[in-house]
């Protein structure tokens, strides 16, 4: 019984004490935010056939639907061409600023809102990798993302050596863009774009709102401690549980493909992958098609192994080595797909939702090799650069610049 309650009070302090897997979830703010934004750039030529005024899914087809499953989209407050390469401008720079890890609770919510807006606007547009993307952009807003490999990072490091040495280290910015965006929050909900629509995204927006300004004037007017500790321990349960979500949810979507495929006819006589390498819409290489599909062991082979890897991930979690052999499998397969199938977009955010898993040894070297390389490339330019940042083990949340 002694042991069983260890156990217990040991699972509650470090799901409260600390905001784990910080590097996987900046490998997924990075990885899910480059996806979007390389998918806009693609689509900027026709970004209007796809969401804008010249949709074959016009905005009063869009309106209906809107109506009766009451998705939230911004593009939906205005049918006029200005409104639309706003909000994909918007989209676009929330995507960067997020790869960036500047302001990454802002951000994340800001890249929330392109998603959501864009995808429900015109709902028949993606190849499947939309609908994660659609999903993992509500979770990124409730995890602590941009707790390493971020410009938040780095400034968090600058300030904390600042006050190290008895500097007073102050933020316009974070407190300015807080105002800004609560200016705009209360005029779109005072002027009627949530009615009617799910409230979900609105009590998201308003919750993430409020919780930074009690942040905000706990750490400038709190005379302990205590509350900034209490404040602290919310946002790390709150983050731990959407990190919880995210690595759920990765393995629902492979275990419902897994057995899915099961009950299929093509995937039990080992044939099902030679039929999407023949059809036109998926073979943008024809070649390298017919090469991959010429031989019936092969393909016998990769239908069977795609099943077997997909059914038996969720089951591997607690074996690091399968685990590991199963993740680099996967992510493989992701990675053919896009240049076989001509899906990127898929693949890319089936790898950003697969990097949840990756160990944290690999990214730490990762994350070296990539200071290293940094480093000798602002060398040669006759420039200096301080150490890369470190996840902090008890962060304090002492400014609304931290976490805005």
């Amino acid at each position: 019984m002694n042991r069983f309650a260890l156990s217990v009070s040991s699972a509650i302090a470090r799901i409260t004490e600390s905001a784990l897997g910080p590097y996987q979830c900046a490998v997924i703010r990075i990885g899910f935010s480059a996806t979007w934004l390389l998918f806009l750039l693609r689509e900027f030529p026709h970004r209007e056939e796809l969401y804008g005024p010249g949709s074959p899914w016009s905005w009063d087809l869009a309106q209906q639907l809107i109506a009766s499953n009451s998705a939230f989209t911004a593009l939906m407050w205005s049918d006029g061409r200005g409104w639309f390469e706003f909000v994909y401008a918007l989209a676009a720079l929330s995507s960067v600023l997020l790869l960036l890890g500047w302001r990454t609770r802002t951000m994340s919510v800001l890249f929330m809102i392109g998603v959501l807006s864009l995808q429900n606007r015109s709902v028949f547009m993606g190849d499947g990798g939309d609908n994660v993307l659609h999903l993992m952009s509500v979770y990124l807003v409730f995890t602590r993302c941009g707790r390493v490999w971020s410009l938040d990072a780095r400034r968090a490091e600058r300030a904390r050596q600042a006050r190290a040495r008895g500097e007073h280290v102050s933020d316009r910015v974070g407190p300015v863009l807080w105002a800004v965006l609560g200016f705009a929050l209360v005029a779109v909900t005072v002027g009627g774009r949530f009615d009617g629509a799910d409230p979900t995204v609105p009590v998201i927006l308003w919750s993430v709102w409020l919780a930074q300004a009690v942040w905000w004037l706990v750490g400038r007017r709190a005379k302990s401690r205590e509350p900034r500790i209490l404040l602290d321990v919310v946002a790390n349960i709150v983050h731990n549980g959407a990190l919880f979500v995210i690595m759920t949810e990765a393995c629902l979507i492979y275990a419902t493909a897994g057995w899915y495929k099961i009950q299929g006819t093509r995937w039990q006589d080992g044939t099902a992958v030679y039929y999407p390498l023949h059809l036109d819409y998926f073979s943008p290489w024809p070649g390298l098609a017919d090469l991959l599909s010429s031989s019936g062991t092969m393909v016998m082979l990769v239908t069977y192994g795609t099943v077997i890897v997909q059914v038996a991930f969720p089951f591997t979690l607690f074996n690091r080595r399968v685990k590991n052999v199963l993740l680099a499998a996967m992510m493989t397969e992701h990675a053919v797909i896009a240049v076989v199938l001509g899906l990127p977009f898929f693949s890319l955010a089936m790898i950003a939702t697969d990097a949840v898993f990756l160990p944290t040894s690999l990214l730490h070297r990762l994350g070296g090799w990539a200071a290293r390389a940094r480093g000798r490339f602002l060398a040669r330019g006759g420039r200096t650069t301080p150490s890369g940042p470190r996840a902090p083990k008890s962060p304090e949340p002492t400014q609304l610049s931290s976490t805005v």
